[in-house]
């Protein structure tokens, strides 16, 4: 497969690469000011719900836009060191699968709050905070799948012309300083400097993807894409 038919392809990849990092950042500095813990949290929820649904919203965005990201990372480390690119991808996915339904806990206790009151779900959230679930065993990978894939993207630049500079590999590498769980509002120090080097990783990759796209996509492709989304939103209201 060569790499101009590669999936998901560069669009996407673009995509995911120059708005991933920055919807991240966008529900960080929207929830600045509360406790970064789930009783803060929940109370800030309480007292600014729209402002808080939009935080979790763009944040749950971000993540989910990082898989096609770091697969576009991947790719070009793998063309001189495949392991690094073949386990830093796995790891990554995986805790982001993680980091989602961390996500979703979380819009499952904001929703306590609107039915229960803010004292209740509190407690709820408080008594059942350590609970068993599956993707617990994820967690490593959450942390440990950027190291590797910085490692690779900084081992291929003896190779040429790297996937990132000596700076982005540095700063890619942060993104383990992002704390993990649900209802973690990450707005300290350390959080942030971990979404800010997920920007400066991979705004510029998308910035390079973007100009050997080659062709834009058709019109009536564009505008079927823009018409899909809203579309796919209101069915999910639905149901």
């Amino acid at each position: 497969m060569t790499r101009t038919h590669a999936l998901p392809g560069p669009w996407v990849e673009a995509a995911g690469l120059l708005l991933g990092p920055i919807l991240l950042l966008a529900g960080l500095l929207t929830r600045m000011g509360h406790d970064d813990f789930f009783p803060g949290q929940l109370a800030a929820y309480a007292g600014q719900p729209g402002a808080m649904t939009l935080s979790y919203s763009l944040f749950a965005a971000g993540l989910v836009l990082l898989w096609p990201a770091t697969v576009a990372v991947g790719r070009r480390v793998a063309a001189t060191h495949p392991g690094c690119a073949r386990w830093g991808v796995t790891l990554v996915v995986l805790g982001l699968f993680g980091r989602v339904f961390h996500a979703g806990a979380g819009h499952l206790a904001f929703r306590m709050v609107d039915a229960l009151g803010l004292e209740a779900a509190q407690k709820a959230v408080a008594t059942t905070y350590g609970a068993f679930h599956v993707f617990k065993a994820v967690n490593v990978a959450i942390m440990a799948g950027w190291i590797v894939l910085a490692v690779g993207a900084f081992r291929a630049r003896a190779f040429g012309p790297g996937v990132l500079g000596a700076v982005q590999c540095v700063a890619l590498a942060l993104a383990i300083g992002l704390p993990l769980g649900v209802l973690k509002g990450s707005t300290d120090l350390p959080s942030l400097l971990a979404v800010l080097g997920l920007v400066v990783a991979m705004a510029p990759l998308g910035v390079s993807v973007l100009r050997q796209a080659g062709a834009a996509p058709r019109w009536w492709a564009v505008a079927l894409t823009v018409a899909a989304v809203p579309a796919a939103f209101l069915l999910g209201l639905s149901g």
